[in-house]
């Protein structure tokens, strides 16, 4: 057994409510990894919902990684929130046509925060917000309600609003170790032959696999 498939979107029996929404999602701009579960009785089908403000003139992706985690009611506003630069009004007068989309701006107008990017193994909390252009790292928690408007380390645990770090989940030398193994990146037949290691932190048999893949 492999454990679950990726291409299952209800992977627990009965249990609707979760979804790996890697095979729900059809925006060409959000791109979600394996694994990726969010769970929501409210309709994690419909995650997409969760992205705010995703403007097709805008072109910004949500890039999530694979084994990642999304509570209830967690969203992920997008670069469609900023405003024109340099007018005296914000009010977006080109989406309504009929001869406004004279002002529609052009892309330095437009500039905003980039690409949001979500790691591998990130656990995000109930009714976290991400605003745009954040890059949250491999292995990161953020906090239920967390509002994340900065970049997050990996491995780090972030809470508040604005969200800050409370504490690492290990250190520095254990974090590095970590991303330059990168396990959510194995095969899933060499995770599952050591998620006793994975979940209870056997470091050293992690290294030991690594080591030996790479011969």
């Amino acid at each position: 057994m492999l454990g679950p498939s990726p291409r299952d979107p209800h992977p627990l029996a009965g249990r609707m409510r979760v979804c790996f929404i890697a095979n729900v999602v059809r925006h060409p701009n959000v791109l979600i990894g394996d694994y990726t579960y969010c769970d929501d009785p409210d309709g994690a089908a419909e995650f997409e919902r969760h992205v705010l403000d995703h403007l097709p003139v805008r072109g910004d992706r949500l890039v999530i990684g694979r084994y990642c985690a999304i509570e209830r009611g967690v969203r992920f506003l997008m670069n469609g929130c900023h405003t024109r630069r340099g007018g005296f009004s914000g009010y977006p007068f080109e989406l309504f046509g009929r001869g406004w989309e004279k002002v529609t701006p052009g892309p330095a107008e437009l500039a905003g925060r980039g690409d949001t990017v979500v790691g591998s193994d990130v656990r995000l909390g109930f009714e976290s917000l991400v605003l745009p252009g954040v890059t949250i790292g491999h292995g990161a928690v953020i906090g239920p309600r967390a509002v994340v408007d900065a970049d997050v380390p990996p491995y780090a645990v972030v809470m508040g609003n604005p969200a800050r770090v409370v504490r690492m989940r290990f250190d520095a030398a254990t974090v590095e170790r970590l991303l330059r193994m990168a396990w959510w990146d194995w095969p899933v037949a060499r995770v599952t032959t050591r998620l006793e290691a994975i979940a209870g932190g056997d470091l050293a048999a992690l290294e030991a696999e690594s080591a030996a893949a790479s011969c």
